[in-house]
């Protein structure tokens, strides 16, 4: 039996493979070879590079276990474009879901991930605007979950406990060790129908698939696709499943971008690893997790790991010629929040005019953005990068993290840029203009649009959720009351609002109507902490406008029956006018709602329906409940009756 027929019959790795002298064959799947000693690297062929899935074992090369891993050791790997074969007018890809092993480190062994036709991350999806696709996503996974869970308490290490790798002496969750595959796809921006947009429940079991449909009637962008399980979505996007979807348009490609080898997917995730009793490192992916406390309810911290991959190699380098690249870059990290900065030799930030933003989450921006000390970029976040190496030639410039929000750790690297020495030709000159289609909406210009609050809770007695509000009359009891909020607005007015719901299975109260303008607002009330990466399922929108608030009021407390609950002993205030950033003014699909702030979006609904999530996409935290479901229906539909929505609801809450 091969190593592959051994992976699919029972998910493991073949008995007798050595812990500490694991062999594998150069020209490894990863594309990846391992190295003789610490500064040796072998070299495989381009298409070996490409291929993750037919990795075997072999005497002839031994990786030794190492404690530490060397930066910049290993190649940058681009995924392969996927294939698609069009007929009666319609584009068709078929992309199975399958356990593999994957090199992320040529100092490692092999890793089992589950994988998207077995590559980590899956293969690019190209498609070109208004070509319909039809994608089967076939469930071809085995075993169990290819990832050890484990949950430590917040003791006080240095570095911190979840920036180690291994257990820490804790025992994994032999719940989640059982865990079956089960899988489903979410397109992340695409704008879609509800049935193809991979509703959370909907998961598929091994050896079935999940068949969706993609218009692609946007713009020129690049999406994602990950997976969105119910409850697991942390676990199994951990364990490879997400890849890069390119959407293609006239107007992208009379800019004369440049293209082909020059233009680079870079997909960002941070992970954690295993390792053996002596502790060196197995290559097994960990998800290791922080117990801030139990009572009176359960909060953890988010993940964040000590290791970048990029496009599944930890800290890889990239050859790169003197001349003009463009990078698509996905932060797809479950919550890691990266400030990437390009810095020089010296160490300092590339000199401004070396690197341009030119698009976000959900198209091309107006003009291009000089980028001087970064971009913040939360996880599902993109960016669109043009960047000139032709005064870097002979140099190596590095990709860091500089972001302190959560903590970059003890290794900010993110990979490194190796410009050659000789000249090139290279005819691409900077667009002054980008998208000539785009209008920066403005608060003054929007036309009537339903209003909607959503207040995000704080990390307090348990985890953060999503309240939706409507106004209500001032209560006559003391406050605080469980989920009253007050909130003085900037010309002194106090508004009470009402929590109507907060958990995922609480009835649906948001009712959007097809073809319509909507205006969302997100209050986050903790006083300090991480952004929460709010994602909106079937829309793009703006950004119109951020204000801070003094958020001392808002509380927790124990009520007379013993049950905990929240509110605002006073109302929270307006402080000031926050600003959006020239990168933010962009179409886009996820916002960053800052500690103490609220930042309002509109977006418009188009000509689809059904049902749909929006949730905060710090993976631990949508798969705690900070999700909650909405709907989008006809007007003719909701004009028929109230046993459509809720009371109240179709309309929104009216603020």
């Amino acid at each position: 039996m091969t190593l592959r027929e051994k992976i699919e019959a029972d998910g493991d790795f073949p008995v007798g493979w050595s812990l500490h002298r694991r062999t594998l064959l150069a020209g490894t799947a990863a594309g990846l070879a391992a190295p003789a000693g610490p500064a040796v690297r072998q070299t495989v062929d381009a298409a070996a590079l490409r291929s993750n899935e037919t990795l075997q074992a072999s005497s002839s090369v031994q990786v030794p276990l190492v404690k530490e891993l060397t930066p910049f050791l290993d190649r940058l790997r681009i995924p392969p474009i996927a294939r698609l074969k069009r007929f009666d007018g319609v584009s068709h890809l078929t992309v199975e879901m399958r356990t593999a092993l994957v090199h992320l480190h040529s100092q490692l062994p092999p890793t089992r991930v589950w994988a998207y036709d077995g590559h980590f991350p899956g293969p690019t999806i190209e498609v070109r605007r208004g070509e319909k696709l039809r994608v089967t996503w076939q469930n071809k996974l085995t075993g169990n979950l290819p990832l050890t869970v484990v949950e430590v308490p917040n003791v006080s290490l240095t570095p911190a406990i979840w920036d180690q790798p291994g257990l820490s002496g804790y025992s994994p969750r032999e719940d989640v060790a059982k865990l079956a595959p089960w899988p489903v796809v979410h397109l992340h921006g695409a704008l879609t129908g509800s049935g193809n947009d991979g509703w959370p429940e909907n998961v598929i079991r091994s050896g079935t698939a999940q068949l969706s449909e993609y218009p692609n009637d946007q713009p020129a962008t690049v999406l994602f696709y990950h997976d969105h399980a119910m409850g697991v979505t942390r676990w199994n996007v951990m364990a490879g499943l997400s890849g890069m979807y390119v959407i293609r348009d006239q107007e992208e490609k009379a800019l004369g971008l440049p293209s082909g080898a020059y233009e680079v997917p870079l997909l960002l995730a941070d992970r954690n690893l295993e390792t053996d009793t002596d502790g060196h490192l197995t290559g097994g992916l960990l998800h290791k997790t922080v117990i801030i406390h139990t009572k009176p309810l359960l909060q953890m911290r988010a993940f964040t790991g000590p290791f970048t991959t990029v496009n599944g190699v930890i800290w890889p380098y990239h050859d790169v010629e003197p001349r003009w690249y463009r990078f698509r870059v996905v932060n797809a990290s479950n919550t890691r929040q990266y400030r990437l900065t390009l810095v020089g030799e010296d160490g300092k930030p590339v000199p401004v005019g070396t690197a341009y933003q030119i698009g976000t989450d959900s198209g091309l921006l107006p003009q291009p953005l000089p980028i001087g000390d970064g971009i913040t970029l939360a996880s599902a976040e993109r960016a669109d990068l043009l960047v000139d190496f032709s005064a870097f030639r002979a140099q190596r410039l590095r990709l860091v993290n500089t972001n302190p929000n959560p903590d970059p750790g003890p290794w900010p690297q993110v990979m490194e840029f190796r410009v050659g020495s000789q000249r090139v030709h290279d005819p691409f000159v900077l667009p002054r203009r980008l998208s000539r289609d785009f209008v920066r909406l403005v608060e003054s210009r929007m036309p009537d649009a339903v209003e909607r609050l959503i207040v995000l809770t704080p990390m307090g007695p348990g985890q953060a959720l999503c309240w939706e509000m409507e106004k209500t009359d001032k209560p006559s009891g003391m406050l605080p009351i469980d989920g009253i909020v007050q909130i003085q607005e900037k010309d002194g007015t106090v508004t009470t609002y009402r929590r109507t719901s907060a958990d995922f299975y609480d009835p649906v109260r948001f009712f959007a109507r097809t073809n319509s303008w909507e205006r969302w607002r997100f209050l986050h009330v903790a006083p300090r902490g991480w952004a929460h990466p709010m994602h909106i399922h079937a829309t793009s929108f703006q950004i119109l406008g951020r204000e801070t608030y003094d958020v001392s009021g808002f509380t927790t407390f124990t009520a007379s029956d013993g049950s905990i609950g929240c509110g605002t002993r006073t109302p929270v205030k307006w402080t000031g006018t926050g600003s959006v950033s020239p990168e933010e003014e962009g179409w886009k699909d996820t916002v960053r709602a800052n500690a103490g702030e609220l930042v309002t979006i509109t977006g418009y609904f188009g000509n689809t329906s059904g049902k749909f999530v929006y949730h905060c996409h710090m993976l631990e935290h949508e798969d705690m409940g900070m999700m909650r479901q909405f709907v989008i229906l006809p007007g003719q539909i909701q004009d028929l009756g109230s046993m459509t929505a809720p009371s109240g609801a179709s309309g929104g809450p009216g603020m």
